[in-house]
């Protein structure tokens, strides 16, 4: 399986930056895939994480766009070599995000966008806090998120009922993240996550370079 590393080469500037992971969770309904896709149309600067996975490829889906698909020997050795950031037995079949791919993008100013739940966030920072910026999102009220759950058609009632007892688990979460979003209305929380975006950008760890150019800037040059 060859995964990219680097699609891009770094552009020298005065002052460079370092990438960001951002990880936006929630429990199911409550808007995070929403937010995800308008934000990824509005902003170039940053892309969604591909994960690897072991369940079968689907019609429609392109290895490397959607997933990297891989067996289980091999999803096991990655696991194994510490080449996953985080990954996950979801009934059956393996999930996890190659660490190549994303360390590439971080180097070279660009961000990555994670949709991963608190198990999987928990992960990820263990291996790379000092990168990470960590949003969850809640809804209005447990009532408009079954609201919004049965408003998709996607699910039976049972299945529905089994999505809002899972959903108090995932809340009891909110406190391990760095900021909560309470997802009244998808333009206004699409706004605060890009608000986020940008201080987290502009944090002085992530600004390479930026002693070089205070030194020069005290120099007279």
């Amino acid at each position: 399986m060859a995964i990219p590393t680097s699609p891009f080469a770094a552009v020298p500037r005065h002052i460079g930056r370092r990438g960001l992971m951002l990880v936006l969770s929630s429990p199911s309904g409550a808007g995070k895939t929403t937010i995800s896709r308008r934000l990824l149309d509005r902003d170039p600067g940053i892309t969604m994480s591909v994960s690897v996975t072991t369940r079968p490829m689907r019609p429609g889906e392109v290895p490397g766009t959607d997933y990297y698909f891989v067996d289980q020997p091999e999803f096991k050795r990655m696991a194994e070599g510490r080449e996953l950031l985080e990954w996950a037995n979801v009934f059956g079949n393996f999930y996890g995000t190659p660490r190549g791919p994303v360390e590439g993008a971080l180097r070279e100013g660009r961000d990555v966008l994670f949709d991963i739940d608190w198990q999987g966030t928990q992960q990820l920072a263990e291996n790379a806090r000092d990168d990470l910026v960590s949003i969850f999102v809640l809804p209005p009220s447990a009532a408009e998120l079954e609201r919004r759950l049965r408003a998709r058609a996607q699910d039976s009632a049972e299945v529905i009922a089994h999505r809002m007892a899972k959903a108090s688990d995932e809340m009891s979460h909110w406190a391990e993240y760095d900021y909560v979003i309470v997802n009244h209305d998808v333009d206004e929380s699409v706004l605060s996550v890009q608000s986020i975006l940008r201080a987290e950008r502009l944090r002085r760890r992530r600004q390479i370079g930026l002693s070089d150019y205070v030194k020069t800037l005290q120099s007279g040059h």
